[in-house]
């Protein structure tokens, strides 16, 4: 039965995909892999194989691949993506020796696949169960892990209908994941090989805050100002409630990094603003300190704007889910975020602490704003907390790479 709709599915998306930007991109690339494979794997090497959905699971691989780089260079990086919102944004990723997509999990690709790359070892990232390529690997002796992983009882393997499924569970030589619950629910339905080794973004996004970068506009934008707001990777219905509080709070200064940057939605934001706004491409050292609201038009800055943030926002909340929580939270500001947060772990363990709050209505964030305003204080030490909730899940990249089979 899975190996059918595998197959119907890979032929309707070919079927698509002339239609369809990402789809073409996929399909094209699947194609390619195998030409790549022939021609790039050096036989004379042994290759490590991460595999990312995309590029937030890439985010989470990164820390083991510098590490299996650092600890053991004799050793070669195959890098596979599925979407290609990962691929493309990554696939010139120096510490990998070859980046390209993962075909299709039917049965044929799957022996062609390990054919061609006959990794040593196989690491997927937080959500991959495709049964062909686990058994594929397990009847090949391919010592396969699942890092970053998080697991919950509605998942289909945990139900009764997902009994024959459940199987594929075995074949994974060992599970690292996020927490407690997840490890007593793989105990429950009799799998033993499990670490509670917490999330490897975490070691990511502590990293990335050594490395952020200086950027002069931004400094010179938020010098002097009381209050600086950094609003990240924000849709149009986290806009609606915080653009109107910052219109009527003169004190406060607003930094925008929204999710999508296209014009409409950028003059969208524009006409919303009742207060002085620059976007950032127009914006120079002499001229952003004369405006109240900075709009970020460009990728790639936001993990370093949010060190001159005193409060951050971490939009997604009111739609699909909220965005990277820990990127904001490791240069000690409390983070605010909207309530469709069940899936993420590190917001349930930033409410915990006392540096994480969820607001669901425009009521509530103002009621938040307005203590953070009126007593600094309470929001110094909603930051320490939110740092101390960051160092002290660090530390899973070495947890894992310590039971690597390498």
């Amino acid at each position: 039965m899975y190996n059918t709709v595998i197959t119907l599915i890979a032929f309707l998306l070919r079927l698509v995909a002339p239609f369809h930007k990402k789809l073409r991109l996929m399909t094209s690339g699947h194609k390619h892999t195998y030409r790549r494979l022939k021609k790039e794997i050096d036989r004379s090497a042994q290759y490590v194989w991460f595999h990312a959905a995309s590029l937030g699971e890439f985010e989470q691989a990164r820390p083991l691949i510098e590490a299996v780089r650092r600890e053991h260079p004799a050793y070669k990086i195959l890098l596979t993506f599925f979407s290609p919102s990962g691929y493309e944004v990554r696939k010139d990723y120096p510490l990998a020796d070859i980046v390209c997509y993962l075909p299709f999990d039917t049965r044929r690709n799957v022996r062609r696949f390990l054919d061609l790359a006959s990794p040593q070892v196989a690491i997927f990232i937080k959500y991959e169960f495709w049964y062909n390529y686990i058994h594929e690997s397990y009847l090949r002796q391919i010592p396969l892990y699942l890092v970053s992983a998080v697991f919950r009882p509605n998942q289909f393997f945990f139900r009764k209908s997902g009994l024959q499924y459940r199987k594929v569970l075995q074949y994974y030589t060992h599970f690292f994941v996020q927490d407690e619950a997840s490890a007593q629910l793989l105990k429950d339905h009799h799998i033993q090989q499990v670490t509670v080794a917490g999330d490897t973004r975490i070691d990511r996004v502590i990293e990335i805050q050594k490395e952020a970068r200086q950027l002069p506009v931004v400094e010179k934008f938020a010098d002097d100002s009381p209050l600086v707001f950094v609003a990240g990777s924000s849709w149009a219905p986290d806009e609606e409630i915080f653009i109107d509080y910052f219109n009527s709070h003169p004190a406060m200064k607003l930094i925008i990094a929204p999710h999508e940057i296209h014009e409409s939605h950028l003059a969208e934001i524009e006409q919303k603003l009742l207060r002085p706004c620059i976007r950032y491409s127009q914006a120079t050292e002499e001229n952003a300190s004369q405006h109240d609201c900075l709009i970020i038009d460009c990728f790639g800055l936001l993990s370093s704007i949010y060190r001159y943030a005193h409060i951050g926002y971490i939009g997604g909340g009111f739609g699909a889910g909220i965005h990277n929580l820990a990127e904001a939270a490791v240069y000690g500001i409390p983070v605010i975020f909207g309530p469709n947060y069940g899936k993420f772990r590190e917001a349930h363990g930033l409410i915990e602490q006392g540096g994480g709050f969820f607001i669901d209505n425009k009521v509530a964030f103002n009621r938040q704003m307005d203590l953070f305003m009126s007593d600094p204080s309470t929001r110094i030490q909603a930051g320490e907390k939110a740092n101390a909730y960051i160092f002290g899940n660090a530390g899973a990249t070495s947890k894992i790479t310590r039971h690597l089979s390498l």
